[in-house]
């Protein structure tokens, strides 16, 4: 029902799906992630590369849906080298994930910097490049469109050209589905750009250079976390601001102004 000074009526109005993900890695509870259902298999696929669990996709032996298609429940099994490597991380399940951690800042950023390496890109991109990435971002909003409640990840390849994109009512669930597809698919490693609808944090600086991506752009302010980050990992980390600006805070120097 809709309330206004001249009267009631009703309306129908579109809502966001919003359903736990349970996530298991080698049979056992790992997280369990609130999200909007779809791109179950890309989602838990980039939540790994994120986390630190893979590296890379062929370490996943095995990655489905179980409980008779429950797509709630997606199980994880790693190859037995990559099971080895992991399970210190395993162990210590959700310590850099977690927003509200516990510890402070310049930890955060040294243990990420430990996790996560530098990036070592020589990309150069014209500004104008960007700013027909954020042109086409609207494309890729189509649950937004309907419900105004989703975020919206969208990567861009080597001639930023739209590659893949996610929605979903978490944003970093939006950026895995994303980083997951890309992963799956072989196209990771040709992936220039990230562009996202919401802010940026440091977990969001941690999945983008988990993925290796030189570029992300966003449509609000990040926060002081996320730009020490993206400094230490060479990340450049944008603002796309009113009309025609953008506002480079680390990696300024990936782009070209002519």
């Amino acid at each position: 029902m809709q309330f206004t000074r001249t009267g009631v009526t009703s309306r129908t109005r579109n809502v966001l799906s919003e359903e736990p993900l349970s996530i298991r890695v080698q049979g056992k509870p790992y997280a369990v992630l609130m999200r909007t259902p779809g791109d179950e298999i890309a989602h838990v696929a980039g939540f790994c590369l994120g986390e630190g669990i893979i590296d890379t996709y062929d370490e996943i032996k095995q990655i489905a849906s179980c409980d008779g298609g429950d797509t709630n429940v997606v199980t994880v099994t790693l190859n037995p080298a990559r099971l080895f490597k992991a399970g210190p991380i395993l162990k210590r399940r959700g310590f850099i994930s977690q927003s509200s951690c516990g510890v402070c800042g310049k930890e955060v950023v040294q243990d990420l910097t430990q996790s996560v390496r530098p990036l070592q890109n020589a990309l150069r991109v014209k500004w104008d490049q960007l700013l027909a990435c954020v042109d086409r971002f609207d494309d890729y909003q189509a649950l937004y469109e309907t419900t105004h409640t989703s975020h919206t990840a969208v990567a861009f390849g080597s001639y930023f050209q739209p590659q893949v994109a996610g929605e979903d009512v978490g944003r970093h669930n939006a950026v895995d589905k994303v980083v997951g597809k890309l992963l799956i698919s072989g196209e990771l490693t040709n992936t220039s750009c990230i562009v996202l609808s919401s802010r940026i944090s440091y977990e969001l600086i941690q999945k983008v250079g988990r993925a290796r991506i030189p570029i992300a752009m966003a449509f609000s302010r990040p926060t002081t976390l996320a730009v020490e980050l993206a400094e230490k990992l060479n990340i450049s980390l944008v603002l796309i601001s009113g009309g025609h600006t953008l506002i480079a805070y680390s990696g300024a120097q990936r782009i070209i102004h002519v």
